[in-house]
Order: structure tokens, then C-alpha cells, then sequence
């Protein structure tokens, strides 16, 4: 398969397991499930959901015992989403060419509904011990590390220090730290996740967080250069919207050419981390780096 096949087709296994997210023996209040379910079936990237699969199997780990975590991030993701659109957040109508969740189904089942998605991942994450036999050391080891990547010194922490840097930001150390942990720490997270599902040894983590935070962080400053570059249709907003919000992004402070060279050093780094530490099956995350370097939305 080339690299967007392998997306597309792990992208619908993803979407496939979840459907399904919610046991549907659970008695849960239908607008409740179904403000979950909107948000979760949007679409996106299933990006996150990917890199768990393809950490797991470069170590040779089961794709099937990997696929719980690899949901429990996307409902993570899903959630930060909910938040974020908020009117006392980003105040957004539309996501991914949708109305917002709150637009739909209102401000106060919306905020439960990215509640009840946080919560869900921790329980999805165990399933990998139930059902597929993970050792629960492991399992254990996962949900600590998602609290911390995807609380206060880690995605939320980044989210806090986006609102408080609307008052303006002055250097790129702090672009770096909103960038660093509100994009780049879930990214480091689905990759660890991956790397603890296989079994894999101390040095083998450690490459796949550095290759995480090279890759998140050039995620996010090709998200700045799309956002004056890209094709409007594709990236389903209008381009320059960092700008007309007064967001203070990457080439803001560096320069567009000199920030298609950082993504393209980030990138390099990236996979000379995965190279040089003994993973049977590397490719396809090499593949994947090289990708989103070169994505247009």
C-alpha cells in the first residue's frame, strides 16, 4: 500500500471501531450519545488513531490490541475539539465544513458531551488489557501518560497558555509552548501508547517521543504556513484566519520560507531518531512523517 492507502484504509478500521464506542447496552440519554456521536463521526484526519497503530506495529505489535488506545485518543482529540469551539473558547460556528457541536445541540449537552468523551478514553484504554490480553503494567503505564500529556502540564496546559497568549505574544519560546503542548504532546502520547502496546524497550520510547515532538511541532507550523498558503476548499476555512483572529503563528515571527525549512529540519530529526533505534518496522512511520510535511490541508 502506498502511505495514503494505509491512512485511508487504518483511517476506516478507526471510524469502524468508533461507531461502536459507546457499548450499545450502556443507558445512556440519547441526546447525551448522540452529541457524542456527532463530534466523534465528524471526520478529520483519524491522524493520532494512525500513529498509535503504526508505533505498535513498528515494534510488532497487534493492530488489534492497539485499536482501543488508538480510539481513546480521538475521543480525547474529539473532546478538545467540543471544548475549544465553546463560545467562551474560540467562539467558532463550524468545524470541518459542520456546525459546532454547542450549534446543534446546545452549550450545555456539548460541555458533557466532551465530558463524557474524556472520561470514555480511560475506559476504552483498559479494553486493551480485557480483551486483548496487554498486560495490565502496560495498560497502567498508558493511562498514566495520557493524564499527563492530555492534562494541565500537557494539552491543557497548551489550551490555557492559547487564551492567555490572545493578550499577545512577544516571543517564540512561547509560540513554541502553546504549539509544544497543545498539538505536539497528544501526538508524543499516541506514539508512546503504541510503543508500550508492542512491548517495547526504554530507548525505543524515547525515539518515538522525540520523533513525536519533532513531527507535532512541525505539524502545527505547516498548519501556520497552510493558513496563508493553502487551498481554501481543501482546509475547510477561509486561509488567513490566524491572522484576522490576531493569532501570532510561525512565520509570523520567522518567516514563511524560514519556516518551511524548520518543518523540513523537525522532520529530518524526526526520522533519524526512529532510524537509529532498532525498529523491526519503521517504515510506514517514516512514511508517515514525510507525508505530513508535505500535506496541503
Amino acid at each position: 500500500m502506498t502511505i495514503q492507502e494505509y491512512i485511508k484504509v487504518n483511517a476506516e478500521l478507526v471510524e469502524n471501531e468508533l461507531r461502536n464506542a459507546l457499548p450499545a447496552g450502556w443507558d445512556v440519554p440519547g441526546p447525551l450519545r448522540d452529541s457524542m456521536q456527532y463530534s466523534l463521526m465528524a471526520g478529520g484526519k483519524r491522524l493520532r488513531p494512525i500513529l498509535v497503530l503504526a508505533a505498535a506495529e513498528a515494534l510488532g505489535g497487534k493492530k488489534e490490541a492497539a485499536m482501543p488506545v488508538a480510539c481513546a485518543i480521538e475521543m480525547i482529540h474529539t473532546y478538545s475539539l467540543i471544548h475549544d469551539d465553546l463560545p467562551a473558547m474560540d467562539n467558532d460556528d463550524y468545524r470541518r465544513g459542520k456546525p459546532t457541536n454547542h450549534k446543534v445541540f446546545g452549550e450545555a449537552m456539548a460541555i458533557l458531551a466532551g465530558d463524557a468523551l474524556l472520561t470514555h478514553a480511560f475506559y476504552a484504554i483498559v479494553q486493551s488489557s480485557r480483551r486483548f490480553g496487554v498486560p495490565a503494567e502496560r495498560a497502567l503505564a498508558i493511562v498514566e501518560e495520557l493524564s499527563a500529556y492530555a492534562g494541565a502540564r500537557g494539552m491543557v496546559g497548551g489550551q490555557a497558555a492559547d487564551m492567555l497568549g490572545e493578550q499577545g505574544l512577544t516571543k517564540l519560546e512561547e509560540l513554541e509552548y502553546i504549539h509544544t503542548h497543545k498539538t505536539s504532546d497528544l501526538i508524543v502520547f499516541s506514539l508512546r501508547s503504541g510503543g508500550w502496546i508492542a512491548g517495547g524497550n526504554e530507548a525505543q520510547l524515547k525515539a518515538l517521543e522525540t520523533f513525536g515532538q519533532g513531527i507535532g511541532l512541525a505539524f502545527q507550523i505547516q498548519d501556520d504556513i497552510l493558513d496563508l498558503t493553502g487551498d481554501e476548499t481543501k482546509l475547510g476555512k477561509p486561509l488567513r484566519s490566524d491572522e484576522k483572529q490576531q493569532k501570532v503563528t510561525y512565520p509570523y515571527f520567522i518567516g514563511l520560507e524560514a519556516s518551511r525549512a524548520k518543518v523540513e529540519e523537525l522532520t529530518n530529526g524526526a526520522k533519524a531518531a526512529i532510524a537509529g533505534s532498532g525498529f523491526p518496522n519503521a517504515e510506514r512511520l517514516i512514511q508517515l512523517a514525510d507525508f505530513l510535511m508535505k500535506r496541503d490541508h
